[in-house]
């Protein structure tokens, strides 16, 4: 059975990522950003319990939007209850762009009370965002993100040595951001609110998708020991088939587990979960894709530039 040229196809894989990633930049210009959620835009937020946790947050957000003029977004979110501990206590949680005067409050109060069943004498939280604080979040998310992926080179290169270390590191953060911008055009495109649990889910699918790299260059190093006189290109194709059943049986088993707490999430109405398990659902597919199909073949790539450069090198010196 002929192996399948993961090198020798990666011009395919290159235009792909790169068609989805346009389809992601063209979103976010025509909606003029990312949808940032109340915690990075500031807002009001109230959390009204409700009597069950059945009613529609497609018509609480048109209910709370036509009752004072403004975007309203609501979600389900659930807690146990404190006194009895197998019952579980609903919320709507209701957060506005821009923070609410209390007339405004009070409109929207009433309108979904009009329209929902809201429990008499129920727990109601309001709480105004300042935008400052979700500024100071991003910042140090980002922060995070740039010392992690400084380090990241840094180990690589160091590891492995053998296969020109800071490449290999290049070539893996380049994953790695492929991977992000990935997360991002999918918040873009379909118009998901970021919240400070994208940048958590961020942050596991950078380690994640790393780790996943690092497997195949583990794979490359022994292989570069073993068999010398292989081509390159055949060094990075015998190496990602070798690894391809541990990081697809890696990945799926992952998968089935944050799936399962997705649904369970939905199911529940718990927004909270479901805000951190869907960024991590994208992560995890574009991760694996990313280690197969962009890391080794782009390495392989520059690998056979820069050993090109040497051999032309070699008779201007002499």
């Amino acid at each position: 059975m002929q192996m399948f040229d993961y090198v020798g196809n990666r011009k395919y894989f290159f235009i792909l990522s790169s068609a989805l990633l346009l389809i992601g930049l063209v979103a976010l210009i025509f909606r003029g950003g990312l949808n940032l959620d109340i915690q990075f835009k500031g807002g009001t937020q109230i959390e009204i319990e409700m009597e069950s946790g059945d009613f529609d947050t497609d018509k609480a957000d048109k209910v709370g939007t036509e009752a004072i003029g403004k975007s309203i977004h609501t979600q389900k979110s659930q807690t146990l209850d404190s006194k009895n501990s197998n019952e579980s206590i609903s919320f709507l949680v209701v957060k506005s762009s821009g923070k609410l005067t209390d007339d405004e409050r009070n409109k929207v109060l009433t309108a979904l009370k009009s329209e929902f069943n809201v429990k008499e004498d129920g727990e109601m939280i309001v709480r105004d965002v300042d935008p400052s604080i979700g500024s100071e979040l991003l910042t140090k998310g980002l922060i995070a993100v740039i010392l992690s992926t400084l380090l990241l080179i840094l180990y690589i290169g160091i590891r492995f040595n053998i296969m020109s270390g800071l490449l290999a590191g290049f070539t893996a953060v380049v994953a790695v951001i492929h991977d992000v911008l990935m997360m991002v055009a999918v918040y873009a495109v379909f118009n998901i609110p970021v919240n400070d649990s994208f940048i958590a889910a961020v942050l596991t699918i950078l380690g994640y998708s790393v780790n996943d790299t690092i497997v195949i260059y583990d794979r490359i190093r022994e292989n570069s020991k073993i068999s010398r006189k292989e081509s390159i290109k055949d060094l990075v194709n015998n190496s990602i088939a070798q690894s391809m059943s541990r990081t697809i049986n890696t990945t799926v088993s992952t998968l089935i587990c944050v799936i399962t707490i997705y649904v369970f999430a939905v199911y529940n109405g718990i927004g909270s979960m479901q805000e951190f398990t869907f960024p991590l659902i994208i992560g995890l597919i574009s991760g694996t894709y990313s280690t197969i199909f962009i890391a080794s073949p782009l390495w392989e790539l520059l690998k056979e530039k820069q050993a090109k450069k040497k051999a032309a090198a070699r008779p201007a010196k002499a």
